[in-house]
């Protein structure tokens, strides 16, 4: 399955609505990406960080008529949505949780499908496509998500079963690690700065836009600081799929040395994201849960990081 086309539910996020005539200025201050560069032909990923620079969420946004939608783990949209609000009382913009208006599915191998619903999504990660209610976005690897109004779920889930193959969400997951992109989880909420999970080099924060809740944080660390915790992606075999938030050990440390941000099943192993210490990637020895837990072999992630390339956006 990891190879060929299908399509699965992504039900695992929900939608945060941002709209108004401050939709615009008002995310602007709160997020790590830069909206200027955003439109209806263009999303991004992002984070929304604490004063410390830590992430409440991660995110993909996308612009849509009047406004921006931003999907995220569902678990945190409740009080995403309430932090925020605090905020938007003193600007023209109205914040909902639209989840229930919409249907969202991802796609891998599927652009011939695309393009007989009407949508001419192009390659370039990030890009976004419209064709009357339905919206198409590429993701860095490739793959693709289709946005609808809910109203259409029943007969756009036909379609694609007509064409596609139907995965499990895991399978989903399993690609994302495979891309790299990590993602913050109510276990995970304000464990990580971004560049914890490698959310500069995908193209989730701007060092030129100017001030946002976390920003000088952010900006030293990328500029002066040394991260001493990344992201890195591992495989280990075990019986069951680690949950997020599972804290990672080595005898380099006699505490933890970092925290699985995502895991998911291949028909022999686990694969999975996680945060960890680069002294304890350097000596290698790995373990789950406890050290005398799982050992966890490292995998390479498919990009490179460039500090110099970063800051540009």
């Amino acid at each position: 399955m990891a190879d060929s086309a299908y399509f699965t539910l992504l039900d695992h996020e929900g939608l945060l609505a941002v709209r108004g005539a401050d939709a615009a200025k008002f995310l602007q201050g709160q997020v790590t990406c830069n909206l200027n560069y955003l439109s209806l032909s263009q999303s991004s990923l992002g984070a929304r960080c604490t004063p410390k620079g830590r992430m409440l969420s991660s995110f993909r946004i996308v612009p849509v008529d009047g406004g921006y939608l931003l999907a995220m783990a569902r678990e945190l949209l409740e009080t995403q949505l309430a932090e925020l609000q605090k905020y938007a009382v003193f600007s023209k913009s109205k914040l909902s949780d639209e989840t229930g208006a919409w249907i969202r599915f991802g796609l891998s191998g599927a652009d011939a499908v695309l393009s007989d619903l009407g949508l001419d999504l192009g390659s370039a990660a990030d890009s976004v496509a419209s064709s009357a209610n339905l919206l198409a976005v590429r993701l860095v690897d490739g793959r693709a998500e289709l946005w609808a109004p809910a109203s259409e779920a029943a007969a756009l889930q036909n379609k694609l079963s007509a064409q596609l193959p139907q995965a499990e969400l895991n399978q989903w997951l399993l690609d994302q690690i495979r891309a790299g992109i990590g993602q913050v989880f109510g276990a995970t909420r304000e464990l990580f700065i971004p560049q914890m999970i490698n959310l500069q080099a995908l193209g989730g924060v701007s060092f030129k836009k100017g001030c946002y809740t976390g920003q000088e944080i952010v900006a030293r660390m990328q500029y002066l600081g040394k991260l001493k915790r990344r992201l890195y992606r591992l495989t280990l075999t075990t019986e069951e799929t680690p949950a997020v938030g599972c804290e990672l050990f080595s005898p380099v440390h006699g505490s933890s040395v970092g925290e699985v941000v995502l895991a998911a099943r291949t028909p022999t192993a686990v694969e999975l994201l996680a945060v960890l210490q680069e002294d304890a990637v350097n000596d290698g020895r790995i373990h789950l849960a406890s050290l005398d837990g799982p050992s966890l072999t490292l995998l390479d992630l498919p990009y490179q990081l460039d500090a110099d390339q970063e800051i540009q956006r």
